[in-house]
């Protein structure tokens, strides 16, 4: 059932209820109860503000952290080595945790690798029964981390290209998603991709033969997330001229997962489908970044996807003005607090007089809107400290608010955000200029990994974390 333009606007009590983005620093603000994030406080209850503390320069010249706080460098591209004898593949992208069982931690690692093998040092092994592509140099990896420290390092997928931010599922596997839009035959590639593949980090034998779930579509994929209650599952796309899409994808009647069934779909099953928008008073919104307030809330109807498959138009080229609502550099998403929150990394030609260095929007599949949670001023000074810009990969933290990997301009950082709008800054990239990427805690919540994206560095980072979050 959608939800009529009439539905929303009787319902709507919200759309004067933003907070005016304030200047143009790297603000990052949240709409009144958005994130169930709390101030840090000390052992002794005293309130010290967000965040902890300033980040102190590292000896070793790789990651800068607070006082307190510590890192440990589990793989890293042309260092560390596959169990297999190969060298770990470079360009780490999208990551998530899984309970390995007996204190042991798996982690699936994207590698953001397109084109030919030939362009790339460290291309992801082809390991024989795992190859979609022999042409293609991407795929994921599988890191085992044990209790007692010890790391091991497999291929997951191999042969397949651009693997970005992907998604975790409700049963245990990893969705790595392709961001590209090759066909067979272009920039050396064998076989058509822009595909969405599942990779089990608890069986092998269930990676064998990797074949892409064509019911999700074929195109720049970014991130996917999945409606525990409702199945659906929320895709963003990463393109421009014109801008990406905002995906669900509904399954067919009668369809339940669990571990390989989405590769047992029809590639025409269930119903991929694009948003299109409207604000309180029922107007037409054709881009995100027409949002300048916190708080905007945009209802939401979802319009199917013509060709899925692209076969002659990519699929965002395939509606008309008018049709759908795009948004500038769909990135991360995370499932959290009943729905998806989602990245738009930044906006400029389509937000004249509003420009911004990044958003994140929350998608409540129940009242079936879009909210404006976060709005980040353009940067006026990348270079200097304390301003962020271009989000990108996203975690809900266990301990309350967001936690983002910054891939902008100048300085990079991991930073957070508690629910009173005020952003802290979590790490600093001091090895080179390379962007944060896939970021994600571990099982218990104690570990945070992240990775520098080139050359390709997954991190684990503990320390004094404060407060759990509270909310589902």
């Amino acid at each position: 059932m959608s939800l009529s333009r009439r539905d929303f606007v009787g319902q709507s009590a919200l759309s004067g209820a933003g907070i005016a983005l304030a200047g143009s620093v790297g603000v990052f603000a949240s709409a009144p109860n958005a994130l169930a994030a709390e101030e840090i406080t000390t052992p002794d209850g005293e309130a010290v503000g967000p965040g902890y503390g300033p980040l102190l320069p590292d000896p070793g010249g790789l990651l800068a952290l607070p006082a307190g706080f510590s890192y440990r460098v589990l793989t890293r591209a042309g260092e560390t080595r596959l169990e297999s004898g190969e060298f770990t593949p470079s360009h780490h992208d999208g990551t998530a945790t899984f309970d390995g069982g007996r204190g042991t931690v798996l982690l699936v690692n994207n590698h953001e690798l397109g084109g030919p093998r030939s362009r790339w040092e460290h291309p992801v092994p082809l390991t024989e029964g795992l190859v979609y592509d022999p042409a293609a140099a991407g795929g994921c990896t599988v890191v085992e981390v044990r209790r007692d420290g010890h790391v091991t390092e497999w291929v997951g997928i191999a042969g397949t290209a651009t693997n970005c931010a992907g998604g975790s599922t409700p049963w245990g596997t990893w969705l790595t998603c392709e961001e590209t839009e090759d066909r067979a035959g272009e920039n050396g590639m064998t076989k058509d991709h822009g595909y969405v593949f599942e990779v089990d980090p608890l069986d092998e034998r269930a990676n064998r033969d990797p074949q892409p779930i064509k019911a999700l579509g074929r195109y720049a994929h970014e991130a996917v997330v999945v409606d525990p209650g409702r199945g659906h599952l929320y895709l963003t796309e990463d393109a421009a001229r014109p801008n990406g899409l905002f995906h669900r994808w509904t399954p067919p009647e009668g369809f339940r997962h669990g571990r390989g069934r989405l590769g047992t779909l029809a590639d025409d099953a269930g119903r991929l489908q694009a948003p299109r928008c409207f604000d309180s008073a029922g107007r037409f919104v054709d881009d995100l970044s027409r949002a300048t307030r916190i708080g905007t809330v945009y209802g939401v109807d979802w319009v199917d996807v013509p060709d899925r498959d692209a076969r002659t138009l990519p699929v965002r080229k395939q509606f008309g003005e008018g049709e759908v609502t795009r948004a500038r550099k769909l990135e991360g998403m995370w499932w959290g607090d009943g729905g998806a929150y989602l990245v738009s990394s930044y906006a400029r030609s389509e937000s004249p007089g509003a420009a911004h260095d990044g958003a994140v929007w929350f998608y409540d599949p129940k009242r079936r809107t879009l909210t404006l949670k976060v709005l980040i001023g353009v940067n006026p000074d990348p270079e200097a400290e304390g301003h962020f810009d271009g989000p990108d990969n996203i975690t809900v933290s266990p301990y309350g608010g967001l936690v983002v990997a910054e891939d902008g301009e100048g300085l990079s950082h991991l930073f957070g955000a508690t629910d009173s709008g005020r952003t802290y800054p979590l790490a600093r990239n001091e090895l080179n200029d390379s962007e944060f990427t896939g970021v994600t805690f571990s099982p218990d919540g104690r570990t945070l990994y992240a990775c520098i994206q080139s050359p390709g560095i997954l991190l684990a980072i503990t320390g004094p974390w404060k407060r759990r979050r509270q909310k589902s």
